[in-house]
């Protein structure tokens, strides 16, 4: 059965490109698309400045992997933080989780993803060989490694550590465990352990 347009070919692809936004369904999509279209002044046109300008101007750090219109990005450049301490994150939203946190005032690292042998990511698909090398051209102490607590980003973690080995930088990571506010009934059985074990003096 064939389905029936039910708008132009621009208003479709419009409505196509949306759907492939992380959150947004098909019929999300529509409804987006719609409420761009009734706002067309006000909101679709200066969207469509912002996309045409941002595909022209952002790029790649070539330093840490996060995104900026600046290469290196500012937070590289940025002379308050400390560089001694590197904070490697599975992607640039993690990076931008943490920067919303403000809990540390250190530079990062962007992986580009995990180590994923079923979905055939492997080392040379992500940045750790950049990592290494920075590591070893010295001025880094500590080395944060703020993957998520999955077996991909466990056996990153790992592979990272086994690579670093022999050079004189300190390797810690995020602490797993009972979030702050969270009730043990409600938590699963892979968080208790990883909190009992990650148990710290009273």
């Amino acid at each position: 059965m064939s389905t029936k347009r039910i708008a132009g070919p621009e208003i479709e692809r419009l409505i196509q490109l949306l759907a492939k936004v992380p959150g947004l369904g098909p019929r999300s999509a529509r409804r987006a698309a719609l409420h761009l279209i009734k706002k067309k002044d006000q909101l679709m046109a200066p969207l469509a400045g912002a996309l045409a300008e941002a595909v022209e101007k952002v790029t790649v750090c070539s330093v840490c992997g996060n995104v900026d219109t600046v290469d290196p990005c500012s937070i590289c450049t940025d002379p308050r933080r400390d560089g001694a301490t590197v904070i490697v994150v599975e992607d640039v939203s993690d990076l931008w989780a943490l920067e919303r946190a403000g809990a540390m005032n250190a530079k990062y690292h962007v992986l580009g993803g995990t180590l994923s042998p079923l979905d055939g990511v492997g080392p040379e698909d992500l940045n750790i060989r950049s990592l290494v090398d920075r590591v070893a051209a010295g001025g880094v102490s500590e080395l944060i490694i703020a993957v998520n607590a999955t077996v991909e980003g466990q056996t990153t973690a790992h592979f990272i550590t086994d690579q670093l080995e022999g050079l004189d930088v300190k390797v810690t990571r995020l602490a797993h465990g009972v979030p702050v506010g969270g009730e043990l009934d409600y938590l699963d059985e892979g968080t208790l352990s990883a909190a009992l074990r990650s148990r710290t003096s009273f």
